[in-house]
């Protein structure tokens, strides 16, 4: 799309990419804190469940999500349209 008003600068759209979605905006993100709370939770309501053990699963926790954002930023792109004017082009 151009834009050729009286000021005569001509903007056009650009189809740009991140390289993943915000993790705010996965379902990861969300299953992860969900069962993070539950395990802490849990550790303190049942009575042979004790915090060490409560950690440990919360960090093993941790490292699968972190290698799952890991895979999802490896192949997947999230595009959106930009508006560049040929001026700011270099």
């Amino acid at each position: 799309m151009t834009d050729t008003s009286t000021t005569g600068r001509y903007d056009a759209r650009r189809r740009v990419s991140t390289e993943t979605k915000a993790s705010v905006k996965t379902s990861e993100l969300i299953a992860f804190v969900v069962v993070t709370l539950a395990v802490l939770i849990a550790s303190q309501i049942v009575d042979n469940f004790d915090a060490q053990h409560a950690w440990l699963y919360a960090s093993l926790l941790t490292i699968g999500y972190m290698i799952s954002r890991g895979l999802a930023k490896s192949g997947s792109r999230d595009f959106y349209d930009d508006t560049v004017a040929r001026d700011d082009r270099r």
